[in-house]
């Protein structure tokens, strides 16, 4: 399920990491409203704040090492893929062909729809999204709804962080005076508003495709899929509703046969 630590993404990781708790250590080493709490014995906050930084480290954590879905071998993939239960046979109409999956030209395993190759991991993803830098791993059918949770997360730390931050500045007499008092805390503070910008952007943009039940790749790419470059502008043979999808994506966790789905809209065969 989880990656090897010490792979290729350790230095961002580490990074992450020590950013994180390098401006937590800030917030409470000057005069923000954590440090004037903890000195007047009111711990609920700033221990609220601490669990919650240690919440979105670990859901980093998690969603970085986690397996995004990779494809990893034809036979369980097939069977996955086109149901080894008589009865899911009868949720592709009898007028469309049969379905014919393409075979990935880099690993060589059969694709099942809306995979893709991935050329940083080197393996075909599940309902792939995107390849993230930033957690240095895919984002695909199984860590994509942990994914959306640890932005969301993450969003408000940078958000209650900014406020304290803001909380801390003190005043001086000259500008000169006030960059010298407050020019770590400034800094931190600037790190944290582009940080938060970033992760309020991604995460309303995830939402947005979530509740279309399309993927980034879909979005970007849709003239150079085969099962998406014949639909229309507007159209999604995947939308089963805004309700449905966003039910489907946070609350359903059995893998869905999206072959069954694409059919079942009664869209042409790939």
């Amino acid at each position: 399920m989880f990656k090897n630590v010490f792979g290729s993404g350790f230095l961002v990781r580490t990074a992450h990491v020590i950013l994180t708790w390098v401006i937590t250590l800030i917030l409470f080493l000057h005069d923000t409203d954590l440090r004037k709490q903890e000195e007047t014995g009111e711990l609920t906050l700033p221990v609220l704040f601490v669990l919650l930084v240690l919440v979105s480290v670990l859901l980093y954590f998690a969603v970085s090492l986690m397996d995004p879905g990779f494809v990893l071998s034809d036979d369980c993939d097939l069977q996955f893929t086109l149901g080894i239960a008589e009865e899911t046979q009868d949720m592709i109409p009898q007028t469309t062909k049969s379905i014919r999956l393409r075979r990935c030209g880099h690993c060589l395993v059969q694709q099942p729809m809306r995979s893709k190759h991935c050329q940083t991991c080197q393996h075909c993803v599940r309902r792939y999204d995107h390849h993230c830098p930033w957690i240095e791993n895919c984002v695909g059918e199984r860590n994509h709804r942990w994914f959306v949770l640890y932005l969301a997360v993450q969003l408000v730390v940078l958000l209650w962080g900014l406020y304290m931050a803001w909380s801390g500045f003190s005043h001086a007499p000259t500008w000169q005076l006030w960059l010298r008092t407050n020019g770590v805390l400034l800094g931190a503070a600037a790190v944290v508003a582009v940080l938060s910008l970033t992760v309020l952007l991604l995460l309303g943009s995830h939402l947005y495709l979530v509740s279309l039940n399309t993927t980034t790749w879909e979005f970007m790419s849709r003239h150079r899929i085969s099962y998406l470059k014949h639909c229309g502008v507007d159209e999604n043979p995947f939308d089963r509703g805004t309700l449905r999808n966003l039910w489907g994506f946070f609350c359903a966790w059995e893998p869905v046969v999206w072959e069954h789905v694409y059919f079942k809209q009664g869209n042409d065969p790939i």
